[in-house]
């Protein structure tokens, strides 16, 4: 069986999906990008802020399913422009210790949604 997970602190799907699915111990998640789930507004003010959205919302589907980022094994990251790598990278990696991070792959992509910047999904383990 599978549980769906959700929450209020991040942003509700908008289409035929689930902010994340339990299957067994391992956590799905999909895609977050960064809406503020109070006012539904993006946030877009920088690629940095933009990145600190994304990842408070992954921590708020992480917490409704009682894990943290401890519990990520795998992240994908999808940007637009490879040239904002390093922030947000340098975002992404203040969430996660070195020693244990998990592992991760960033792609370069023609088009995301809402026209955001960044988007990432991780699968985390109980």
């Amino acid at each position: 069986m599978k549980k769906i997970i959700f929450t209020e602190k991040a942003p509700a799907p908008i289409g035929p999906y689930n902010q994340a699915v339990l299957k067994g111990n391992t956590l799905y998640t999909s895609g977050q990008i960064a809406i503020d789930p109070a006012s539904g507004e993006l946030i877009t003010d920088s690629i940095e802020a933009e990145t600190e959205q994304v990842m408070q919302n992954m921590k708020a589907v992480l917490a409704a399913a009682e894990m943290t980022f401890e519990n990520v094994v795998k992240t994908t990251i999808f940007i637009m422009d490879m040239n904002d790598f390093a922030k947000i990278n340098a975002v992404y990696g203040s969430y996660f210790n070195e020693k244990n991070a998990p592992a991760r792959e960033t792609v370069q992509v023609a088009g995301l949604p809402k026209n955001v910047n960044v988007e990432i999904s991780m699968i985390a383990i109980l």
